[in-house]
C-alpha cells in the first residue's frame, strides 16, 4: 500500500483525527472512571464502536439494552469481559426501562429503527421506536437521576423526505424540547448529536458493492452524481463524545465530514480491490436510478439552523430555541441571518477525489482484511464494522 500517498489535507485530517481519539481516550480515563454507561440499541455497529474504545478505559460498566437475544449472546461471547452487562428490554416498553436505569450515570441513546424502506413501509413503527421509545428513555433518565444523555441522530433529520427521517426529525424535537425545559443547571443534561452516512455500518452501500464486485456482478448505483458524507465508526464515537463532554441542555452538535459521489466511492473501491485481482478494475458499473425516498444530497445543517450555528472548530453547535411559550413571538419575532446563509450539505462541503476516498476506506476493518492489511476477525461473509 505503499503506493498510496496521503494528500496534505488527507494527511491534516487524519492527524487531527489521532489526536482527537487520544483526547477522547484520555476524557473516558479521567472522567468515565467507575461511571455506569447506558447505551441502548447497544448491539448495533454504534455500540460495538462505543466498546472498543471504551474497554480501554477505567469506566465502571456499560450496559447494553436492545431486544436482540441474539445478537446479545454473540456479543457476550465475544467481548467475555465481565465490564459489559446485557439487558433484555425493548425502548416502547417504558417498564424495561426503568429495569436497566438505576445506578445509570450516563447514556448514548442509539436504539432506532433506521432503515428508510422499512420506515416507509410501517412509518408507524418508526414513530413507535424513534420518538416514543427515546422519549420513553428520555423521562426514565430524568425520573432516575442520570447525569448526561445523549441521543444519536441522522442527517436524514434535515429537511426530511422519508418516514425514518421524520421519526428522527420528531426525536430531535422531543429531545431538544426535554432539555429547554429542564433548564442549564438541571440535574439531567439531554443534548443531539446529528452525523451522515457512516461507512459499512450495518445496511451501509459500502459491503455491498463489495460482495457483487467478489462475486462478479456489476455494482448498482442509483445516481453517481448523488453525494453522500463520509464518516467512519471512530468519527461517530468522537461525535458523541464531544456533545457529551461540551454539550447543554438542549443542544444539537454536527460534525463537519468530507463527501463523495457514489462514482467517486464505487471508482475507489474498484482500485483498491484491483490490488487483489485486477479483474475487479474493470467491475461494470450500473445505473438503477434513484429509489423511493432518496435525496440526491444529504443535509447535515439546515439553513435555519446555520443561522444561529456555533462553530467549534471541527463541530457546529447548534443552541436550542430559547424563546419561552408565548407564540406571539414566532410570529412577530424574525432574523434576517437565515436568508443570508446556506445549509451544510454533501454538495458544498469538501468533496473528495478518489485518492482521498481510497485513504478514508483504508480506516475499514474489513477493507484492509480484505486487501491482507490486518487479520481476519470475522468470516469473509460479515463485512459490516
Amino acid at each position: 500500500m505503499d503506493g498510496l500517498l496521503y494528500t496534505q489535507n488527507e494527511r491534516s485530517y487524519l492527524e487531527q483525527k489521532i489526536i482527537e481519539q487520544k483526547y477522547s481516550l484520555q476524557i473516558m480515563t479521567d472522567i468515565f472512571r467507575n461511571k455506569t454507561l447506558l447505551i441502548t440499541g447497544g448491539t448495533g455497529s454504534f455500540g460495538n464502536a462505543v466498546l472498543k474504545r471504551f474497554l480501554n478505559s477505567d469506566i465502571g460498566e456499560i450496559r447494553i439494552f436492545s431486544r436482540d437475544e441474539k445478537k446479545q449472546d454473540d456479543m457476550r461471547h465475544a467481548l467475555q469481559n465481565p465490564k459489559v452487562k446485557f439487558y433484555i428490554g425493548d425502548v416502547r416498553d417504558r417498564q424495561s426501562v426503568d429495569g436497566v436505569m438505576a445506578g445509570v450515570d450516563y447514556i448514548f441513546s442509539a436504539a432506532a429503527l433506521k432503515q428508510v424502506p422499512s420506515c416507509e413501509f410501517f412509518p408507524m413503527q418508526a414513530v413507535q421506536t424513534n420518538v416514543i421509545g427515546t422519549n420513553n428513555v428520555i423521562e426514565s433518565a430524568i425520573a432516575h437521576g442520570v447525569k448526561k444523555m445523549v441521543v444519536l441522530s441522522t442527517d436524514k433529520a434535515a429537511y426530511p423526505i422519508n418516514a425514518m427521517g421524520i421519526s428522527k426529525a420528531m426525536m430531535e424535537k422531543v429531545a431538544i424540547a426535554k432539555g429547554r425545559s429542564l433548564g442549564k443547571d438541571a440535574a439531567t443534561t439531554i443534548c443531539c448529536t446529528r452525523y451522515g452516512n457512516v461507512m459499512a455500518s450495518r445496511g451501509s452501500v459500502i459491503p455491498l458493492w463489495v460482495e457483487q464486485m467478489m462475486a462478479g456482478n456489476p455494482i448498482t448505483i442509483t445516481d453517481p452524481n448523488m453525494t453522500r458524507f463520509m464518516m467512519t465508526l471512530d468519527d461517530a464515537v468522537d461525535l458523541v463524545i464531544y456533545a457529551w463532554e461540551h454539550g447543554e441542555n438542549g443542544d444539537l452538535f454536527v460534525q463537519k465530514a468530507p463527501a463523495a459521489t457514489l462514482m467517486t466511492l464505487a471508482t475507489a473501491l474498484k482500485e483498491l480491490y484491483s490490488q487483489i485481482d485486477p479483474k475487479y478494475a474493470q467491475t461494470e458499473i450500473k445505473v438503477i436510478g434513484t429509489r423511493h425516498g432518496e435525496k440526491l444530497y444529504e443535509t447535515l445543517v439546515t439553513r435555519e439552523e446555520m443561522a444561529k450555528s456555533i462553530d467549534v472548530g471541527n463541530y457546529f453547535r447548534i443552541p436550542c430555541d430559547q424563546r419561552d411559550l408565548n407564540y406571539d413571538k414566532f410570529f412577530v419575532e424574525g432574523s434576517e441571518k437565515a436568508s443570508k446563509v446556506d445549509d451544510y450539505n454533501s454538495h458544498n462541503t469538501r468533496r473528495l477525489d478518489i485518492d482521498g476516498m481510497k485513504q478514508l476506506l483504508l480506516k475499514l476493518r474489513f477493507v484492509r482484511e480484505d486487501l491482507g492489511l490486518d487479520t481476519k476477525a470475522k468470516t469473509s461473509e460479515i463485512r459490516s464494522e
